[in-house]
């Protein structure tokens, strides 16, 4: 049976931040632009995310996990968009938007923050994307043996 590996959307696998600070600066009157249509769809895919997840794969039992903006309804089917069109649709039936991430059972949490949305009660080993130690989807395949 293979480990268990769920991996966070927003700025792990797609670049949140830098979309939202885009947005920001050519429309800066709008106080929350990932709340408009076709925000989370346009997201561009982090380099080596992608190709990373496929090779995760190949040794691991892989999840995209994310956490949903309650207040925009909108995110929830474009994040199942956004999987769909990088990562193919038989991802679509291992994607979980869940508030708590905490709820999961599994070997490890590929996330950018390390709280706040139960990152920092989840059972298996955190694997804190973007930190010193796991600056990017190379030191993190590495670290994960593929």
């Amino acid at each position: 049976m293979k480990k268990i590996v769920y991996i966070d959307m927003d700025d792990v696998l797609c670049d949140f931040i830098g979309n939202f600070n885009k947005a920001k600066q050519s429309n800066p009157e709008i106080e929350y632009p990932q709340s408009k249509k076709g925000f989370w769809i346009n997201l561009p895919p982090l380099k080596n995310a992608v190709e990373s997840v496929e090779k995760l794969k190949s040794k691991y039992d892989v999840y995209v996990l994310t956490a949903p903006s309650v207040f925009n309804p909108v995110c929830y089917s474009e994040k199942r968009e956004w999987v769909e069109k990088y990562l193919g649709f038989e991802m679509c039936h291992k994607l979980i938007i869940s508030p708590n991430k905490a709820l999961n059972k599994g070997h490890y949490l590929i996330d950018d923050y390390t709280e706040g949305k139960g990152q920092d009660n989840f059972e298996g080993e955190l694997i804190n994307f973007g930190s010193e130690k796991f600056k990017n989807w190379n030191l993190v395949c590495d670290y994960l043996g593929v």
